[in-house]
């Protein structure tokens, strides 16, 4: 085991900090390889996971927007879904922040909405105690209209 593989499992930010000024100073035959690629694998991983998670609950809440509130009760009529909407504006501006420092993940963006459709449409069923077949069976939104701050499905007041 080498110095920095040793290092690695004892000190992780050391390790870390060894890495960035040996590839500064462009000495990589000293680099701990095995480690820098699990490393590297595990961020990209951790990237998809989190763009997967923040659109699970984005497209949950667009679909409970969409396909629950026309069918509340009398007694909701006032509802203005406004903690929706606040779950809503909160997940597009961490999807767009997340896009901004890892742009990488936009090439994969489409692949990860059909992905995690299926999990949306059965949170949103759960939430909503409606039937997963209430909802489309493929993802009815774009890229663009779940990261567009204007876009809210269904007919009824949008703002």
């Amino acid at each position: 085991m080498t110095k920095l593989s040793t290092l690695y499992q004892t000190d992780y930010a050391a390790w870390a900090a060894r890495h960035v000024e040996l590839l500064r100073a462009g000495r990589f035959a000293e680099l701990d390889i095995e480690h820098l690629l699990e490393e590297l694998s595990d961020m990209i991983k951790s990237d998809r996971r989190e763009l997967e998670s923040r659109l699970l609950i984005l497209i949950a809440h667009l679909l409970k927007w969409e396909f629950q509130y026309q069918t509340l009760s009398e007694r909701w009529r006032e509802f203005k879904g406004d903690s929706w909407r606040a779950t809503i504006v909160e997940q597009r501006k961490r999807l767009v922040v997340l896009l901004r420092q890892s742009p990488g993940l936009k090439s994969i963006l489409a692949e990860a909405i059909a992905a995690t459709y299926p999990d949306a449409v059965d949170l949103a069923s759960k939430e909503t105690r409606r039937p997963p077949e209430t909802f489309p069976a493929h993802c009815p939104y774009q890229a663009t209209s779940l990261l567009d701050d204007d876009y809210y499905p269904g007919s009824w007041e949008q703002t």
